[in-house]
């Protein structure tokens, strides 16, 4: 029996009481930019650009990407990610492109811009085993010189309210944890507490950097629970249903540390509406309740060996029906459980957004 996406969503906000009474809000598409931060979890194909071991620009990435044809674009995923969910939701004709793709210029960055880099982090030096990645200071530096571009376009005082209705996306943080703090070969490391706040001292500071930059409405994705992600539950030769403890009591701080610097931010800088998207929550929730979903199978990456270990290609295993998995590949959720959660994001209630959802965001 197939339900309707409509009636899905309703369902699993109804599981985890995300759903919002703000579905009858709606906005142009004329009033929908987003300039898109982060890593693999929205990257739109930046990396394709770099020399970097994290690519997804070869089969099978991208076999239900609609807008290709089935091509890979350098998302790392199946299809949509959840940030092209979110503006496909809200009427967007298209995407925002990647930055590094040399066709970014001029009108192409008046729908906005995506910056996200396959492998990158709110540290530096994140991501480094991978060789080439933008980390989110990298990022907001191509941020600055897109602004500058829009300036001469529009002149100063029409930029600036160009960018203070505009929806600014980050998310980011889970390869500070799997690349960095929970790599078996990193450096010796400081104690989950002062690296968890080193974290949040750099993000505060990117934040401030692109409210200064003209930035107003953000939203800030949530770590979401690496603990059961197929590559971390491989590595700790967990059993099927069963996540890494350690590894979610590590994001699970972390997020309550980045909360209290949304609650921070909302409340100093002027002008400024920053949204905690929860992850965390909405996809362990997917995990422990998939069948609720729609799913069949929330342990096995879709694209690839059983072991999780083998990068997905097109000598990987395949599973038969994709909308039936909650994970693509090691790492990475299926298009079906971006739409989800992009869905969640834009009109649930406080318990997935908070204070607010991004419909109502938008509409500020």
């Amino acid at each position: 029996m197939a339900l309707s996406m409509n009636l899905l969503v309703f369902m699993i906000c109804s599981i985890i009481s995300c759903f919002a009474m703000s579905l009858s809000y709606s906005i142009s598409n004329t009033e929908y930019v987003a300039f898109v931060f982060g890593d693999s979890l929205v990257d739109a194909g930046n990396n394709d650009y770099l020399f970097t071991l994290s690519k997804a620009d070869s089969p099978p990435y991208g076999i239900d990407f609609s807008p290709s044809g089935g091509h890979p674009t350098g998302r790392f995923t199946n299809g949509k990610t959840i940030s092209d969910i979110v503006g496909e939701q809200l009427g967007a004709k298209s995407f925002p492109p990647p930055y590094l793709a040399p066709s970014t210029h001029g009108t192409a960055i008046l729908g906005g811009v995506n910056y996200a880099s396959g492998a990158a982090g709110i540290l530096n030096d994140t991501g480094s085993i991978f060789i080439g990645r933008l980390s989110l200071d990298r990022q907001i530096d191509y941020f600055e010189d897109t602004k500058e571009e829009l300036v001469k376009m529009l002149g100063d005082k029409n930029a600036e309210e160009f960018l203070g209705k505009a929806l600014f996306s980050i998310t980011v943080g889970a390869n500070d944890f799997l690349n960095n703090f929970l790599n078996p070969i990193s450096p010796k490391r400081p104690s989950p507490h002062s690296f968890e706040e080193s974290m949040i001292a750099q993000y505060r500071l990117q934040i401030e950097r692109l409210y200064d930059l003209g930035a107003r409405k953000f939203v800030i994705a949530a770590v979401g629970p690496i603990g059961c992600i197929p590559y971390d539950r491989a590595i700790n030769f967990l059993p099927n249903r069963s996540c890494s403890a350690s590894s979610n009591e590590l994001v699970t701080a972390y997020n309550q540390l980045l909360r209290n610097l949304i609650s921070e931010l909302n409340t100093r800088l002027s002008g400024a509406k920053l949204i905690y998207a929860n992850s965390y929550d909405i996809v362990l929730d997917m995990f422990q309740n998939y069948a609720n979903y729609g799913f069949e199978n929330a342990d096995d990456s879709c694209c690839g060996d059983v072991s999780a270990l083998v990068p997905c290609s097109l000598k990987s295993n395949m599973c038969h029906d994709r909308s039936k998995y909650l994970f693509w590949d090691a790492y990475h959720p299926t298009e079906a459980a971006n739409i989800i959660i992009g869905k969640l994001f834009l009109d649930g209630n406080l318990s997935c957004v908070y204070p607010m959802n991004i419909r109502q965001l938008l509409l500020l």
